[in-house]
């Protein structure tokens, strides 16, 4: 008997499933190297997509290095050079973004109706093939390849060696390599846009509550007076937030004295619309036997700040890189473990930032946790370094690691001995101490009590598993950033 070697027969080298940030650049980068790449999205560019709008520094240069140089077009893309920090209200720290490593001290201020249809574009143009309005209902995966099953009258299956996962928090690819993430990696965030609004153009507001806390606000100006204010939080807390997202966000709009002065004459441009995150775990798989994940759904979302745009194209890139030298061994997992390694370096920044919005989700605690937000804009205000360190984390330029360096904790250490001190020599603030102290302890008793025993338990442990994590498996960076 005969034995033949059929070769499948691709509709394409790799597919790739969803036209975001992640998808387009993963697409873009393969095409520009000559490989045959389909890209399907479920929706037709020019398309929105809930979104903060901010473009970080290094988001920056990963597009300027697609060709996506209208990022830079001050016309089209506000540039944000400064930020500043209100806690209730009161301004605690305005900083202009420092210089680091050689990145842009400016971010940008993009809607995603622009932004992505750029990405899309700068694909179309290396020669990636296009799909849009095309929604896959559909993954098979076989020794051989990939079918992808596609909708319409009638449904179309195509298929590859290899399939890129970019569709979202809400990935079909996701739930093959990974399943259904859990509930303590989810963050849900609404955002509208206002017209008429008060406040510097090219300046960058986050508002933060004590009512709300750990959640924040922010308004990010677009330009020409209208800008992109919305409000982040964490999905589980303890105890959980009683206020729906949409109340929070109105709540900021009128109510927080900051944030109402600068939407005094504010009009707004549109609806309200929320849209659900998943923050990283690096416990979970970013591959699988030919399915790679990339930017959302792979859950590169730094939990601290809800940047992703960036770890977007960054993966979007690495993948594209990966899959290149795949090309001739195979996409099985084994053969695709280059890429787990390359996001993998984002672990230790990664496990840092989740540790610390573990342990400012219990909400007992928000008295010590503000206090620490109060010492490190204090002393950022003062010192020139440490401010550094402490805005370039919240704007993505210095990794989270960096707050674990020696200098940084030693710095925010003496500020908290220099403010105790000052506390204790003022009978006033004294007895707001002994206050502040008393009802945070009653808050944590009520939390050991009833149903929220159990929540509250769970919380300490999953603290000290990270933590456990971060000394005992991360070699966290001890010098400043250059």
């Amino acid at each position: 008997m005969l034995h033949f070697n059929v070769k499948p027969k691709f509709d394409a080298e790799v597919i790739v499933v969803g036209g975001g940030p992640a998808g387009a650049a993963t697409a873009a980068h393969l095409a520009r190297n000559g490989t045959h790449v389909l890209l399907i999205d479920r929706r037709a560019f020019p398309r929105d997509k809930a979104c903060g709008d901010f473009v970080g520094p290094v988001a920056v240069l990963e597009l300027l290095g697609l060709g996506v140089k209208q990022i830079v077009d001050d016309h089209v893309a506000n540039p944000i050079r400064s930020a500043a920090l209100y806690l209730d209200g009161e301004l605690l720290v305005r900083r202009h973004f420092p210089e680091v490593n050689g990145l842009p001290a400016f971010g940008r201020v993009v809607p995603r109706l622009v932004l992505d249809a750029w990405v899309v574009n700068a694909a179309r143009n290396a020669g990636a093939e296009i799909w849009e309005g095309r929604n896959v209902i559909n993954i098979e995966r076989t020794d051989r390849g990939v079918a992808v099953l596609v909708a319409g009258k009638p449904a179309v299956q195509v298929r590859a060696p290899v399939v890129v996962g970019a569709d979202g928090s809400t990935s079909l690819v996701a739930r093959m390599v990974r399943g259904t993430p859990p509930r303590r990696d989810r963050i849900i965030a609404m955002r509208g846009y206002f017209d008429s609004i008060s406040h510097p153009t090219h300046e960058a507001a986050l508002y933060f509550s004590r009512d709300t806390f750990p959640g924040y606000g922010w308004l990010f100006p677009g330009g020409k007076q209208r800008a992109n204010v919305g409000v982040g939080v964490l999905l589980e807390t303890v105890p959980p937030q009683s206020d729906h997202l949409r109340e929070q966000l109105l709540h900021l709009i009128s109510k927080d004295p900051a944030a109402a002065r600068h939407l005094a004459r504010a009009k707004q441009a549109g609806n309200l619309i929320g849209w659900p995150l998943t923050t990283f775990n690096p416990g979970l798989p970013v591959v699988g036997d030919r399915l790679l994940l990339v930017g959302d759904s792979a859950g590169l979302i730094n939990p601290l700040n809800g940047e992703g745009i960036q770890y977007a194209l960054l993966s979007g890139r690495w993948a594209a890189t990966v899959l290149a030298h795949c090309a001739k061994r195979g996409f099985g997992r084994e053969q695709l473990t280059e890429y787990t390694m390359l996001v993998s370096s984002l672990n230790p920044e990664m496990a840092l930032a989740r540790t610390i919005v573990q342990l400012i989700s219990n909400r007992s605690l928000n008295p010590i946790s503000l206090q620490v937000l109060r010492l490190i804009t204090s002393r950022a205000q003062q010192d020139a370094g440490y401010a550094v360190i402490a805005g370039g984390i919240l704007a993505g330029l210095v990794p989270t690691t960096y707050a674990a360096s020696v200098g940084f904790l030693s710095a925010t250490f003496e500020q908290c001995v220099s403010v105790l001190g000052r506390t204790l020599g003022s009978p006033r603030e004294r007895s707001a101490l002994v206050l502040a102290t008393l009802a945070m302890t009653a808050n944590l008793a009520k939390s050991m009590k009833g149903d929220q025993r159990s929540s509250t338990v769970e919380w300490a442990f999953s603290c000290l598993t990270s933590l456990g994590k971060v000394s005992a498996g991360t070699a966290l960076q001890h010098q400043p950033p250059a």
